[in-house]
């Protein structure tokens, strides 16, 4: 169509509308605020264990992201997507959200977020056994500059933590976990400071003081009451239970996994609370008392 045609067609569309409608009323954010609505809710339900709900939020946010055209949207979206596809064993499509995160960062120019996007592929490599901890933990120290938002700067401590862990860094593991623990806590983030005593439980664990792991994860477990989040609560015992297994203490173990397996079938999890029955199965015989 001659560009003349078509700009004329433009002009009656905008002089149609203009007669039925009133003046311009300035800035609209409304697909972005639900866009933020929809990720808030997906992330919420991915911290409580419910990836598929949360993906349904996710995917709905980032198609309201796409329609606004706003990059930064896309981006923290795309993200949390790439977590969740991972955390239901989508590997693949995991990458290719994260990654497609990070080259949206790379042609907005937005260095926070770029480093945000190599701090969540990071993880997801380390998860998945894909790097070596000493080479993330080398290539993303640079990276915790870039990061701004206090929340952005907690995860980037929690993945660098887990690659401490992962190297052996015991001690540097637990002062990285707890620097993420210690701006969740200053911001009221009670169910993400629930998951840094987590972190830190395991790290505890696996460097030889199931004690102090213990008492990790009771820490854990009262921030997590604190909030109502049951998924947390329910993983914390199924972690006690695994501390008192290795230790010896049987009757502890599968008092602990009980408590668990109740609050994984009040949520209708069958996957979780067959996870717990197996590990009940696999106690000596007994060990009840």
């Amino acid at each position: 169509m001659p560009t003349k045609i078509v700009l004329t067609v433009l002009l009656l569309a905008l002089a149609g509308s203009c007669s039925t409608r009133p003046a311009n009323p300035g800035e609209s954010f409304e697909l972005r605020r639900r866009a933020e609505t929809r990720l808030a809710q997906g992330n919420a339900q991915a911290d409580r264990g419910e990836p598929e709900a949360a993906l349904n939020f996710l995917d709905e946010a980032f198609r309201l992201a796409v329609l606004a055209d706003d990059s930064g949207l896309r981006i923290r979206a795309g993200l949390s997507r790439g977590n969740v596809l991972f955390s239901l064993g989508l590997a693949e499509e995991a990458a290719a959200a994260l990654n497609a995160a990070a080259e949206e960062a790379a042609f907005a120019g937005n260095r926070p977020l770029l480093a945000l996007s190599r701090f969540h592929i990071a993880r997801q490599q380390l998860l998945g056994g894909q790097a070596a901890p000493q080479t993330v933990i080398e290539s993303l120290a640079p990276e915790m500059r870039e990061l701004s938002e206090p929340l952005h700067v907690a995860f980037g401590w929690t993945v660098i933590a887990l690659a401490e862990a992962e190297a052996g860094l015991w001690k540097a593991a637990e002062a990285s976990a707890g620097k993420s623990l210690a701006i969740h806590l200053k911001g009221g983030n009670f169910e993400l400071a629930a998951l840094d005593w987590f972190v830190i439980a395991s790290v505890r664990s696996r460097s030889g003081r199931p004690n102090e792991a213990l008492q990790a994860l009771l820490r854990s477990m009262e921030l997590d009451r604190r909030v109502e989040n049951s998924w947390g609560l329910a993983s914390s015992w199924r972690a006690t239970g695994d501390v008192h297994r290795r230790t010896g203490n049987f009757p502890a173990a599968r008092a602990a996994y009980l408590r668990a397996a109740e609050i994984f079938a009040a949520l209708d999890n069958e996957q979780a609370l067959q996870d717990v029955r197996d590990r009940l199965a696999a106690l000596p015989e007994g060990s009840s008392s």
